[in-house]
């Protein structure tokens, strides 16, 4: 397992969002910066399932720690249930509209965001985000990185393997 992943770039952002998926990404950390208006993800994004070659049962996955912040954020509502593992099933934007303060910021969209979990939903309203990949995408049989080879949580927004 000594390939590397053809990473396109390293920072993703809302432009993106139609290319990107995020069935079975688990979410380590949330986090909030209040005074920036961030919200703030640790997770484990999966480029890309490999399905299993014709002696092998298994999928492989290319995985990677990444951060994952979304900005301008305000009416946040959380409704999760769960046992300490949360994995997105898949994050919808939907009502665009212009943004408030849109000459401040400088954007002229935002939406609602629902990230669906396997145990519930985040809903948020938004302009977009960026997603920080931290590491080079490791080929594995897991859908996630254990947590000392990932190095525990963090929500650096930028390269670690450099």
């Amino acid at each position: 397992m000594d390939k590397i992943y053809n990473l396109e770039k390293w920072v993703w952002t809302e432009k993106d969002f139609s290319k990107m998926k995020w069935h079975d990404c688990n979410i380590y950390a949330v986090a909030f910066q209040k005074n920036d208006y961030k919200l703030m993800f640790d997770i484990d994004y999966i480029f890309e399932w490999i399905n299993p070659m014709s002696q092998e049962e298994y999928y492989k996955f290319w995985v990677s720690s990444a951060t994952l912040v979304f900005e301008n954020v305000y009416d946040l509502e959380v409704d999760i249930d769960c046992n300490l593992s949360i994995e997105i099933d898949t994050i919808c934007r939907e009502q665009p509209k212009q943004p408030k303060n849109s000459i401040y910021i400088q954007k002229d969209l935002e939406w609602k965001w629902v990230i669906l979990t396997q145990c519930g939903e985040i809903n948020f309203q938004s302009v977009g985000y960026k997603m920080y990949v931290r590491r080079q995408p490791l080929l594995q049989q897991s859908q996630e990185i254990g947590f000392v080879e990932r190095g525990g949580i963090s929500f650096y927004q930028g390269r670690l393997d450099l």
